[in-house]
């Protein structure tokens, strides 16, 4: 069974950094799949933040080019999100998500298999 556990959320000021990981067990996604971050702010529905391929291949929703990045430790199964410049529209609580198949696109909801239950990131102005 496959479970993703989020940690590194917390509360920030803007301009800040935070590094999300997502620890995977039950699977590796290192030589298939791929691994993604949503995220779901209050009213919001949730949304595409960052995807890596098991190819090492990344995505990147427009909103977060140039300020987030997405990495792994294969060794350690783990993805991380490392979050610069953050700001008060970054507020949500962030998902780990990941999936079995690759496809075109890591934007799609639908397309994961598999949930963490998510870690609350606050960025105060």
């Amino acid at each position: 069974q496959v479970q993703l556990a989020e940690s590194g959320g917390g509360l920030v000021q803007a301009g800040g950094s935070l590094r999300l990981s997502c620890a995977a067990s039950g699977r590796t996604f290192t030589s298939s799949g791929a691994m993604g971050w949503f995220r779901q702010g209050p009213g919001k529905e949730r949304e595409f933040v960052a995807g890596i391929r098991w190819s090492g291949t990344t995505d990147y929703a427009d909103s977060v080019k140039g300020r987030f990045t997405i990495s792994r430790d294969n060794a350690k199964n783990t993805v991380y999100l490392q979050m610069n410049s953050l700001k008060p529209e970054d507020t949500a609580v962030y998902y780990c998500a990941a999936m079995d198949n690759v496809y075109f696109t890591l934007s799609r909801a639908g397309l994961y298999d598999y949930w963490g239950q998510g870690t609350q990131v606050t960025v105060s102005s």
